[in-house]
């Protein structure tokens, strides 16, 4: 029987496409293939009675087209920090395996190049996030300006990793990955962060 689940918190995500990413209304990358890092905050979660409070989970992913139709390749991340039971939990639900909207993100992987544990550092300022994956990983991003000052979103696009809530628009000022056969070093390319809530089964 299914473990009941819930997690909510801060998410980001920082990708190669140039200007306006197409992606999350399901248009090709701009540059015909897609590398990004995403991360994620757990403010507060369970996963039957493992508490996940506090940690850290990433993904390094590279889509070899139209994100949309799926064959990515990835890299999961777990927090240093979790002990076996958290492990378990974290990998079943970002795994797909524990229901919910990970499940369908998980549904677009065709390969997994490795999971690991590594430190894993999500920092969040007024206007910017910042993500650290020990050495191999880094996705540092501040929001674009929008008019008066205020901050540029996007809302109810189709293809959404933290569905129900407005992204706010942002650019990379780094952004890299070098581990598990996947390389990527870029700047001032498209990124997004949000809140998130996520729950299953």
């Amino acid at each position: 029987m299914a473990r009941e689940w819930n997690m909510t918190g801060e998410y980001l995500e920082s990708c190669t496409c140039k200007g306006a990413c197409p992606c999350i209304t399901l248009g090709a990358p701009t540059e015909g293939s897609c590398a990004a890092l995403a991360g994620w905050h757990i403010a507060s979660g369970r996963y039957g009675d493992t508490a996940l409070d506090g940690l850290n989970v990433a993904l390094a992913l590279d889509s070899p087209g139209h994100m949309a139709e799926g064959n990515w390749k990835v890299v999961l991340y777990l927090d240093a920090a979790v002990d076996d039971a958290q492990r378990e939990a974290l990998t079943q639900i970002f795994g797909g395996q524990a229901g919910g909207h990970p499940a369908l993100l998980c549904s677009f992987i065709g390969e997994v190049l490795g999971i690991e544990q590594a430190a894993i550092h999500f920092d969040a300022t007024e206007r910017g996030r910042r993500l650290r994956i020990g050495a191999g990983g880094e996705a540092a991003i501040e929001a674009i300006e929008g008019q008066g000052g205020g901050l540029v979103k996007i809302d109810n696009h189709p293809f959404a990793v933290a569905p129900g809530f407005p992204l706010v628009v942002a650019k990379s000022r780094a952004l890299r990955h070098d581990a598990h056969g996947l390389a990527f070093s870029h700047s001032e390319r498209m990124a997004f962060y949000s809140p998130f809530s996520y729950a299953g089964p």
